[in-house]
């Protein structure tokens, strides 16, 4: 098998939820919900989930007497976009599914959308815009690369929206989504192309493309796109993930930004998971600060408090930081392990909390560190299959039987895809025939210029009959 053969896989405080001032961001949420199951009864789902799991059929394949050096080892400084990974490094997810995971924290969106105040629905879309990559936290398994023209669809009546994904192309790997309010609140859609690079001790996925926001109400549109992640310690030692690099959402319709800084773990790793910002209105002026913890919590404050705070805090932190220094005896460069998680986030008066993340099962770490979203995103239900796309991941060999235990079995399966892909693309080839997309299509993005691929519109009419045959 030669390169071009070759296929790509995506590596993708406080005890009480209340704010120091302002309205609680846990019970928004309550009332988000309680609000959907009095709209919407004991109808159930139209993708047909009823009642959502809470485990997977299997726990989580050991990963301990594999290595994945002998694959890597000629691959440093270089994109991973032809490496053919062993299926016990991912997770029986595919990638369409973990841009799924994005709408985890939907609720936060509705709150933006009744907001009647601009910045303050900046900072409830910069919570959210954070949320979104909340769930890769200790997520160190690979998702599977979607095969060209896979779907995957969610409807969610408690959270008042439904989506569809698809993999519009395979080189460059690119998967796009379209997310859309049941009340046509709001409409949340964008492409994805996450580039790999291996740096021997660490692989860094920079995940290119453009997320857009439209809170219909407002007439208002955002825009950003989401930070690096790393994995580290993929050849020895523990596995552990951290998120940097500067994302910048910008409101086109009224001219606010926010500027988001996702730090790097930095010295004795006390910036591990830290993300600190602020929202400048149109004039430039800064309006309020945002900081906390991807893992953890965001909060948001005065940017006149947040400085005399950080003041105070660094004269008192001056005598620590030198203790450390002499304790450690500076920093260990050879040393790739993950820095021992500091104090969680230390609240500064007068703020108002954002957004806290949501626990997850006690079992996670069997289940490849699910969240309880992200549990039922493969859930198939009798009489599903009757409903969804033939094309829609669910129905994918290979990853059902990966999540049943069967090892081997999804090897086989996985293998025996690529290589029906593969023979697919030849004849292509062969009779000269282009790759035609089923549910996108290639566009301008209105706000930002941009190539950007945007939803035909249709899906949900399950009007299936022409969807290529790719399992």
């Amino acid at each position: 098998m030669n390169n071009e053969d070759e296929f790509y896989d995506a590596v993708t405080g406080l005890d009480s939820d209340e704010s120091c001032e302002g309205i609680s961001e846990a019970s928004f949420k309550d009332a988000v919900a309680e609000g959907a199951q009095k709209n919407n009864g004991s109808v159930p789902q139209e993708n047909g989930i009823r009642t959502r799991r809470t485990s997977l059929p299997a726990p989580m394949f050991s990963r301990n007497n594999f290595s994945v050096w002998s694959i890597l080892k000629k691959c440093i400084g270089l994109e991973l976009s032809k490496i053919t990974m062993p299926i016990v490094f991912n997770e029986p997810l595919s990638f369409l599914q973990r841009i799924t995971e994005y709408m985890e924290h939907t609720y936060l969106i509705q709150k933006a959308c009744l907001q009647s105040d601009p910045i303050e629905r900046m900072q409830t879309v910069a919570a959210f815009a954070v949320s979104a990559v909340a769930s890769q936290w200790d997520r160190t398994g690979k998702p599977f690369n979607p095969l060209l023209g896979e779907t995957y669809e969610l409807k969610c009546e408690d959270q008042g929206f439904r989506l569809i994904s698809e993999q519009v192309s395979h080189h460059p790997p690119v998967s796009a989504f379209h997310a859309e309010s049941l009340g046509g609140d709001f409409a949340f859609h964008g492409s994805i192309y996450p580039k790999l690079k291996f740096w021997g001790k660490s692989v860094e996925a920079e995940p290119k493309g453009t997320i857009t926001l439209e809170i219909l109400k407002h007439k208002e549109a955002y825009t950003w796109s989401n930070p690096f992640c790393c994995v580290h310690n993929v050849i020895l030692g523990k596995l552990w993930i951290e998120q940097y690099g500067t994302v910048e959402i910008v409101n086109h319709s009224t001219g606010d930004k926010c500027v988001l800084n996702f730090k790097s773990c930095g010295m004795f790793g006390k910036d591990l998971h830290r993300v600190e910002g602020y929202i400048q209105d149109k004039s430039k002026k800064k309006r309020c600060v945002i900081y906390g913890k991807w893992t953890e919590c965001m909060w948001s404050v005065d940017p006149q408090t947040f400085e005399g705070h950080k003041k105070s805090d660094r004269r008192g932190g001056a005598d620590t930081k030198k203790q450390k220094q002499e304790e450690t005896g500076g920093e260990n460069d050879e040393s790739d392990d993950m820095p021992e998680v500091q104090e969680s986030v230390a609240v500064i008066p007068g703020s108002t909390l954002l957004w806290r993340i949501s626990s997850r099962p006690a079992h996670s770490a069997e289940m490849y560190n699910f969240t309880n979203f992200t549990i039922m995103l493969n859930e198939l239900e009798p009489g599903m299959e009757g409903l969804l796309a033939p094309t829609d991941c669910r129905l994918r060999p290979d990853i059902r039987a990966m999540e049943n235990g069967n090892m081997d079995e999804a090897s086989k399966e996985k293998e025996r895809l690529e290589e029906k892909q593969r023979a697919s693309r030849k004849e292509r080839a062969r009779d000269q025939d282009e790759w035609s997309t089923r549910w996108f299509q290639q566009g301008t993005n209105p706000y930002t210029g941009s190539q950007d691929w945007l939803y035909r519109g249709g899906y949900f009419d399950r009007k299936y009959t022409d969807c290529p045959d790719i399992y």
